[in-house]
């Protein structure tokens, strides 16, 4: 996954249906930026620098894989498809829509075209009083001062009131709520631990990740399969329960649900492939003897890529261990889960094609993946 950065962004409008302006900006940015995390009051404040109508101004919290002069061209194009002209060179003026960067986490930037932190946020009220509401404890890079202190120094008297609409936070249309538990799963490089990452970090979640990297028998493996398959698959199941018992009896007070991206039934599946049919016979008694009482997840999320796709993902990656894995090898798993899901009856499954999605490069594909998992029906491949 690309690191992502946690920035500050003011919105204004003062023309036509202000408040819509502003929703349809958040709803924007959401889509072309990346996740809101936090949204302000609204505040109706006097246009600044000019005679004009009042302005509606807030200020969001958005964390974003794109660099500062990406964020500054998406945020212009937004403001161009919300009907804004372009900026006159001198002076201001009234506007349907305004779109500042006011900080790029601690980065500071000084360029012909973009200035972070924003030059002049310091000195007004529209933009330090809504921004004090989501990050009073924020500390300016440059000035060295809480938000909450410039706020107090700040000498603008213009007087700010409070709308008692709030702008709706468009990350709310993806609802997890019915979820305690939502399990990940996939081919080796379909996506799955970059998938569950993301959602943990949207959507306040506990991160659950197998720890496959620690397997010191995972490359002898793949170096001799025959030798090694039973030990392996002894050593997953001893680390997997150990794992996810753990994890699923630690609440985490502050966190709204938990995801993972593997399910303890993926040893059964993998077994069944690597193993002789009276060694899996044996492995199958002692799975179910260890996980009989393990909770199930309330979502079970398989993501579903061709045997092309998952190879280029596994070469993109470079795990040495890896690089010699065959295409049999890669549809027998898919086989695998496949049979094995349309055998649970009672578990809550989704199957998602994502063939020719890419959701760790494209913030579209992976907003349509999240509707996909949203979706209230059970899904099913043919």
């Amino acid at each position: 996954m690309k690191p992502s950065k946690t920035i500050y962004i003011a919105l204004g409008s003062n023309k036509g249906n202000k408040l819509q302006y502003l929703q349809s900006a958040v709803d924007a940015i959401f889509k072309r930026v990346g996740v809101v995390h936090k949204i302000s009051k609204v505040f109706k404040t006097p246009a600044f620098g000019f005679e004009g109508d009042d302005f509606f101004n807030a200020c969001i919290s958005v964390e974003t894989e794109l660099k500062p002069k990406k964020v500054l061209k998406e945020l212009q194009a937004i403001e161009l498809d919300l009907g804004r002209q372009p900026k006159a060179s001198t002076g201001y003026e009234s506007r349907e829509i305004d779109l500042d960067i006011l900080f790029f986490e601690d980065e500071i930037l000084e360029e012909k075209t973009l200035a972070i932190p924003h030059p002049e946020l310091h000195k007004r009220r529209f933009v330090l009083q809504p921004l004090v509401a989501i990050a009073k404890d924020f500390e300016h890079p440059v000035l060295k001062k809480s938000i909450e202190l410039l706020l107090a120094e700040c000498k603008d008297d213009s007087e700010l009131e409070p709308v008692n609409i709030w702008l709706k936070n468009p990350k709310r249309a993806y609802n997890f709520d019915d979820y305690n538990y939502i399990a990940i799963e996939g081919n080796i490089g379909a996506g799955k631990t970059s998938l569950a990452n993301k959602i943990a970090n949207d959507f306040n979640a506990k991160l659950i990740l197998e720890r496959f990297a620690d397997n010191a028998f995972l490359p002898k493996f793949y170096k001799q399969p025959e030798r090694y398959a039973f030990t392996l698959e002894m050593s997953f199941l001893a680390d997997r329960y150990q794992q996810i018992s753990d994890d699923l009896s630690q609440l985490d007070l502050f966190k709204d649900f938990m995801v993972s991206d593997y399910d303890v039934y993926k040893s059964l599946i993998f077994s069944k492939i690597t193993l002789p049919e009276d060694e899996f016979r044996l492995y199958r008694k002692l799975f179910y003897q260890v996980y009989k009482d393990i909770a199930k997840p309330d979502l079970y999320v398989y993501l579903y890529q061709n045997t092309e796709r998952l190879q280029a993902n596994i070469k993109k990656r470079g795990r040495n261990y890896e690089k010699d894995i065959k295409d049999d090898y890669l549809e027998k798993i898919n086989t695998g889960y496949l049979e094995f899901l349309k055998s649970q009856q009672e578990m809550n499954v989704k199957i998602i094609d994502i063939s020719d999605r890419d959701f760790v490069k494209s913030r579209e594909d992976y907003l349509w993946l999240l509707g996909e998992i949203n979706e209230s029906s059970v899904g099913s491949l043919q």
